[in-house]
């Protein structure tokens, strides 16, 4: 008996690490390519990091404000209706709440009293000044692939800007997530601390899509689902996480849950705007990125990002079935025969004025619903969310707004309306409850 004892013992430790080496030893970022990666310094084609060549002759400020909206620095450290980069931004998480810090280059509670050392190995290796460990929410794991001169580019921008005065508010992390040394051993598993490779084997312009998704928009962050020690995930690569309390969708080549149907022109044009037509428009944390990041970029960068994505190999989810294109019946009796009724009560109050019965939105393109990932979305969670919270975007002829619901309707009222949206329509409806609304309204 007590062989047997220590066999299974001995099996289940094995097991354990080899569990613990299969995620440890998961793929990076691009090693999906292949291919024959090379440093900067062995690369002959051109060089597909700094900014565009209609910026390189700028000011070393003016082209570390570019790079700063590339990296999408300014959402994660600014508060609603606080100074840009002051930081204070909330991110509630499973096991407390982390604040962004102050990035103004004010000396006492910013990053004014920061070396070109001391702000490289932040953004490289996520050790600040005083040897304290970041947390990876801040994506050095990412940001570790941006060159040197890329990243001190961004310092010369961020002590350009106003010194503001606004400490950072105190983390709320339980006990052991409270204990910042441990990131250490998490830096020494999943941050390379390598700068941007090249690959020979692809065109400058897909290397420079992959420098613009990988090293500075960090998509993976969002993208991709976390490993169990919260690390990413590549051999599902962009196939969909939460984030904020949103789905950021899978964003693969997978033709029914991806963007596999997608043509190049649709990809880039969702990518500058944060729409398209057929395919939607960004919410939440995404269309932030596109707001305060991807709208800023030039045309050639949003054309290598688009080249890049086009590449990523499919995996499909099979919880989202492919987008319903075809509007729907163009009144309200029709097509929707098990749908609450207080739902639909609630979308002709409240909705279809804007959004149309159809789908096709009789006041503006953003508000059409057809082909739309959110309503093609069994979970209804961001159309629950963006009933909640509102959508505020800045479209191409001003401020695009769609008013927060969440202090007009219950719990109940907004999971009717939600699942009346996905039945009428998407591909498949969604049975999002008054409790499942409940904690998005928390979050």
């Amino acid at each position: 008996m007590k062989r047997l004892l220590l066999l299974l013992l001995v099996g289940l430790v094995l097991a354990i690490l080899a569990y613990a080496g299969w995620i440890v030893l998961g793929p990076g970022p691009l090693d999906f390519a292949g291919g024959s990666p090379v440093t900067l310094a062995n690369y002959k084609g051109e060089d597909p990091t700094g900014v565009p060549a209609s910026l390189r002759n700028s000011s070393l400020v003016a082209r570390g404000e570019y790079l700063a909206r590339a990296a999408d620095c300014e959402a994660c450290h600014t508060v609603q209706g606080g100074a840009p980069f002051a930081g204070g931004l909330a991110f509630k998480l499973p096991f407390g709440t982390l604040y962004s810090p102050n990035i103004t280059p004010d000396k006492e509670t910013g990053i004014g009293g920061w070396s070109d050392t001391d702000f490289l190995n932040a953004v490289h290796k996520g050790v600040a000044p005083d040897g304290t460990r970041l947390y990876p929410a801040f994506p050095y794991a990412a940001y570790t692939m941006i060159t040197d001169d890329d990243v001190l580019a961004i310092k010369a921008f961020l002590f350009s800007l106003p010194a503001v005065h606004a400490p950072t508010p105190p983390n709320s992390f339980s006990f052991p997530f409270n204990q910042r040394w441990l990131m250490a051993f998490w830096s020494a598993l999943f941050n390379p601390d390598r700068r941007f490779m090249p690959d020979l084997d692809q065109s400058p312009q897909w290397n420079r899509g992959a420098y613009l998704a990988e090293a500075m928009a960090h998509c993976g962050d969002c993208h991709t689902p976390r490993n169990l020690m919260q690390a990413l995930d590549n051999r599902r690569k962009f196939a969909g996480a939460v984030a904020s309390g949103w789905t950021a969708y899978d964003i693969t080549q997978d033709k029914g849950s991806g963007i596999g149907s997608w043509n190049g022109e649709s990809l880039a044009a969702f990518l500058a705007s944060g729409h398209a037509q057929g395919h939607g428009t960004a919410s939440g944390p995404m269309g932030e990125a596109v707001d305060k990041s991807l709208i800023h970029l030039e045309p050639q960068d949003i054309e290598a990002l688009a080249v890049y994505l086009r590449t990523i190999p499919p995996v499909a989810d099979p919880d989202l079935p492919a987008p319903k294109t075809a509007p729907a019946a163009a009144s309200y009796r029709d097509g929707v025969a098990q749908a609450d009724s207080r739902g639909r009560a609630i979308f002709a109050g409240a909705c279809q004025g804007c959004h149309g019965w159809t789908g096709e939105s009789p006041v503006l393109s953003y508000a059409s619903f057809n082909g739309a990932r959110a309503v093609n979305d069994p979970s209804a969670r961001n159309v629950a969310q963006a009933i909640l919270h509102g959508v505020t975007r800045d479209g191409p002829s001003g401020t695009v707004v769609m008013p927060a619901f969440g202090d007009a309707y219950s719990d109940a009222e907004i999971a009717a309306v939600a699942n009346y949206v996905t039945a009428r329509f998407g591909a498949a409806p969604s049975a999002i409850t008054a409790a499942q609304v409940a904690r998005l309204r928390r979050e």
